[in-house]
């Protein structure tokens, strides 16, 4: 028995949704199909995939790991089928573009329902969208690290610091007392003693702001852990924790008062943004809107 595609696709709207009569009417099938595909592909797995209750289908252990190894790929057949199905519709080009999740909620995310293209944004890290952007996956990615592929070009458009935050509460004169004498072991000690955020995927920020000032390695690890930085801006304004971020992910939050700026470091951090390109691209209209809207925003 070979495994049909449409099996998978009904698993996972039965997951997303957690009803069979959901799963139908979100697919335009009869419920008695999607209970056949169900069926169908737990007989394939050889194993139960869901428990069944009156109200709602909750996945076994088994169910969690192929929706996890399946998601993926099915989502991107899902976008192929959008992208290249027919419409009646003009024609909009669309176009693929990298960066980091929090630049995107920053800058781009409250504009995409106006622009008069289709977008897909995809988030990663640097040498992935790199490459990606090099082999036609993307179409513009927006990084702070430059690479040496031929094909690619990189246009500077901003500046961004790596800084030393805090939430409106924290006392910070004992620390700026201590970095004002230059007494290291004293402020690395004080640092020691708080409350850190940082987020699950990405330490490095923290690891080398703390390796370029205090030329040593960090020793310590974050009492809390976020999904991404915009969730640490908002943790530190209800509380009185740190966190080191870039300075343009707050900076409204610092004029309002709901983040302070604590210190920049004896060593200041910045990185330059780029966005990148390839050379040649039919996009260029799009592209060049895409960039206006950041430099709006990063000014």
């Amino acid at each position: 028995m070979a495994l049909n595609l449409e099996w998978l696709r009904t698993f996972k709207a039965i997951y997303e949704l957690g009803t069979l009569t959901q799963a139908a009417e979100t697919l335009f099938i009869s419920q008695p199909g999607v209970s056949l595909h169900l069926n169908s592909l737990e007989a394939f797995t050889g194993y139960k995939l869901f428990d069944r209750s009156a109200r709602r289908m909750v996945p076994t252990e088994r169910g969690k790991i192929l929706y996890n190894f399946v998601l993926e790929p099915i989502n991107k057949l899902e976008t192929a089928e959008q992208m290249f199905s027919r419409s009646s519709r003009s024609e909009r080009s669309t176009i693929s573009v990298g960066m980091c999740f929090e630049t995107f909620q920053y800058t781009l995310e409250e504009h995409i329902s106006r622009l008069p293209f289709n977008l897909i944004i995809k988030f990663g890290d640097y040498p992935e969208m790199q490459h990606d952007l090099d082999k036609g996956v993307l179409d513009m990615i927006v990084t702070p690290k430059t690479g040496d592929q031929k094909n690619l070009e990189y246009l500077p458009f901003s500046k961004e610091r790596i800084v030393l935050v805090g939430g409106p509460e924290l006392d910070v004169k004992p620390f700026q007392a201590l970095i004002k004498k230059k007494d290291v072991k004293g402020a690395i000690a004080w640092l020691k003693e708080q409350l850190w955020y940082s987020t699950a995927a990405d330490m490095e920020h923290l690891k080398r702001f703390w390796q370029i000032n205090f030329q040593c390695q960090l020793e310590f690890k974050p009492n809390f852990i976020v999904p991404n930085i915009s969730s640490i801006v908002r943790c530190l304004g209800s509380g009185n924790g740190l966190a080191v971020v870039p300075d343009f992910l707050c900076r409204e939050e610092m004029k309002a008062g709901k983040v302070k700026l604590v210190w920049e470091g004896y060593h200041p951090i910045e990185n330059t943004l780029y966005f990148g390109t390839r050379k040649k691209t039919i996009y260029a209209k799009e592209i060049a809107q895409i960039r206006d809207i950041f430099l709006h925003r990063m000014q």
